[in-house]
């Protein structure tokens, strides 16, 4: 099943046009369930696993992979669903979030599909596992559930969203004006990260939860006759979105004469070097991995200094 992910650095060119590939697997049901391929490094038969005392009960253990003790969680017990019985006829989806590597116990893996971002839609109102959904899609006229694996992790995880005190009070110390942002991200746990950031060094935003949303929220400042390169001092934008994904989204603004100006940081949990070829490629003036609190500051606080020089309007 390994081989399903060879050819996957070739895949690249599917980014920024709006597309993504789904590794699709089930979960002790005929449910299917899917991630994206760009976060996965490989896909293997579970291997033993050390069980780890006092470890959360979705961790089943820990396992040595290509030399690497990589955390195996369970990703039934993760969303909500009856824990896989037998890890061992079971397979683990090795993949890399937030700069870290780690395993997702899955039942059966299906098979990998391209498709378009505007086929991913966000979970209806009311659906069950909500929670822990960041998307659906329909394949061979069944739903597929895109999981929120950021969500997941966040359950399981102790994940810190302050930012130090000296960043904050380095900050703090100097007169600034009132800085406004747009961030765009169809996580919830995600953009609670991102607006904790901004609410500390005292930044006011707009929130989008994809794309296309972000764009209409640009039109309606200039319906306003507002302008966003005046009023925003960044735009923070994560790159996996249903119906426009962060690359297409990044490329309209800076195609469009009026919108071009804006100074946009994509802020990803997607791994590799690609990434960093696509941002410059589509004209990102940032990217900035997920998620360190002090890391997403450095990189606001950089940002909104040069817009006061730029302004030359710092407060007295």
């Amino acid at each position: 099943m390994a081989g399903i992910l060879d050819t996957v650095d070739e895949r690249t060119q599917l980014v920024g046009q709006n597309r993504l590939e789904l590794l699709m697997f089930r979960l002790n049901s005929r449910q299917r369930f899917g991630i994206n391929v760009f976060k996965v490094r490989e896909v293997i038969q579970c291997p033993p696993l050390t069980i780890v005392p006092q470890s959360h009960h979705v961790v089943r253990g820990v396992a040595n992979i290509r030399g690497l003790t990589i955390t195996v969680m369970d990703m039934a017990a993760a969303v909500g669903l009856s824990e896989i019985e037998d890890p061992s006829a079971s397979w683990v989806i090795v993949t890399e979030y937030n700069r870290a590597v780690q395993g997702f116990l899955v039942s059966g893996v299906d098979r990998i599909i391209n498709i378009n971002w505007n086929e991913i839609k966000p979970p209806p109102k009311g659906m069950g596992r909500h929670n822990y959904l960041t998307a659906v899609t329909e394949v061979d006229e069944e739903l597929v559930e895109v999981i929120d694996v950021e969500q997941v992790m966040s359950d399981i995880m102790n994940i810190d969203l302050d930012v130090s005190t000296e960043l904050t009070k380095s900050f703090e110390s100097e007169p600034h004006i009132q800085h406004h942002a747009l961030v765009v991200d169809d996580s919830a746990v995600a953009r609670k990260q991102v607006t904790g950031v901004l609410d500390q060094l005292g930044v006011t935003y707009d929130i989008a939860e994809n794309g296309q949303e972000g764009l209409a929220i640009l039109r309606a400042m200039q319906d306003r006759g507002e302008s966003p390169t005046e009023k925003l001092s960044l735009v923070l934008s994560d790159v996996e979105m249903p119906a426009m994904d962060g690359y297409s989204f990044t490329k309209a603004i800076k195609e469009h004469p009026e919108l071009k100006d804006l100074y946009v940081c994509l802020h990803t949990s997607v791994s590799g070097n690609f990434n960093n070829a696509m941002a410059e490629r589509v004209g990102a003036n940032k990217l900035v991995p997920k998620f360190s609190p002090d890391e997403l500051a450095e990189t606001v606080i950089t940002r909104l200094k040069e817009v006061e020089k730029e302004r030359g309007a710092v407060a007295a």
